[in-house]
């Protein structure tokens, strides 16, 4: 997929959804002063994200009474993370919970956190979002109507197939394997040697049980709660990525709170991320053990000969300034 292409896609999930979130009912609701967030997510209850969204919840209305809190649509019940960056941005809904990946193309500073081999682990990545990177990386949306409140975790990713164990990139030649709606990872998983093509996250199981795709790449905990263990079987421990989940809300909703409102539910979403990230590390656990007790075979793999495979694609984004700055100040320690 064309950039030009990808930068379409992008558009139309920006405008062309809003009327789907109105016609849901989703819309913020105020009564009798009580003022309910609406937050949408692709993944299941359970999901270590939408764990930490119902705890957002539970917390805003302790401290408020009542007052404040947040109404969740999880499993994709509003359609794919495209469609809900729209419907936030149009103030159909209050706020979505998206992959980086589908923020690359309009927020080219966000490129950073999706490049290959980047971080060296997942503590590595917790330093930099959480550090003064991080907080620039939140202030990037603003130009599009959204306001950045926190980073959850997501990773690592790593590749996994319905047809043969891979352990080094000459391995991927011919397999069909699917990546996000993003150029950093449709590039990265050309350049490994497989033939990438574009899904959204809702279709992966359907095209791999049809054999539209031979595999894809994704955490341990998507892999499970998708159930895609069921039809690709052989996981391939790349690590390639580390690339955090963005927690998105409206500019307009957040500036129609009062400033102290405002201050109180940046200070929650902040503190959803040790939330979320405990319910991850436990639920990074389960789901490897159950793949695993299902039959997934784990491949280690030569890192270094995929780390070499997409260093094209790394130094192609470094090209853009701002990409290199940031990356500059993450290879410096910042």
């Amino acid at each position: 997929m064309s950039a030009t292409m990808n930068r379409r896609h992008f558009a139309m999930g920006l405008g062309g959804v809003s009327l789907a979130g109105l016609a849901t009912g989703c819309a913020p609701r105020e009564q009798a002063g009580q003022r309910i967030l609406s937050v949408a997510d692709v993944h299941p209850n359970g999901y270590p994200t939408v764990t930490a969204m119902q705890w957002m919840g539970e917390e805003l209305g302790r401290l408020t009474d009542g007052r404040l809190g947040v109404r969740l649509y999880p499993s994709g019940q509003l359609g794919s993370e495209d469609d809900s960056i729209g419907l936030v941005r149009y103030q159909a809904i209050d706020m979505c919970r998206v992959a980086v990946a589908a923020l690359n193309n309009a927020f080219p500073e966000t490129r950073l956190l999706a490049l290959p081999y980047v971080f060296e682990d997942k503590a590595h990545m917790r330093r930099v979002v959480d550090g003064e990177v991080g907080t620039d990386l939140l202030n990037v949306f603003e130009s599009r109507g959204l306001v950045g409140l926190a980073y959850y975790d997501a990773a690592p990713r790593c590749l996994y197939n319905a047809r043969r164990p891979v352990s080094e990139p000459g391995e991927l030649r011919g397999m069909k394997i699917r990546a996000p709606l993003s150029n950093i990872f449709l590039e990265t998983i050309s350049a490994m040697g497989a033939n990438a093509t574009p899904l959204s996250f809702g279709g992966v199981f359907s095209a791999m049980q049809t054999h539209l795709i031979d595999g894809a790449e994704n955490n341990w905990a998507s892999y499970h709660s998708s159930r895609q263990y069921e039809v690709a079987t052989y996981w391939s421990q790349t690590e390639h990525s580390y690339s955090p989940d963005a927690l998105l809300i409206s500019q307009e909703t957040l500036e129609r709170l009062t400033p102290s409102d405002r201050d109180l539910v940046r200070d929650v979403a902040r503190r959803s991320v040790e939330v979320m990230r405990v319910a991850w590390d436990a639920r990074e656990i389960e789901a490897r053990d159950a793949v695993l007790a299902h039959g997934t075979q784990i491949t280690e793999v030569d890192r270094e000969a995929f780390a070499r495979s997409v260093q094209p694609v790394i130094e192609r984004h470094l090209a853009e300034p701002r990409v290199r700055a940031l990356y500059d100040r993450v290879m410096a320690g910042a």
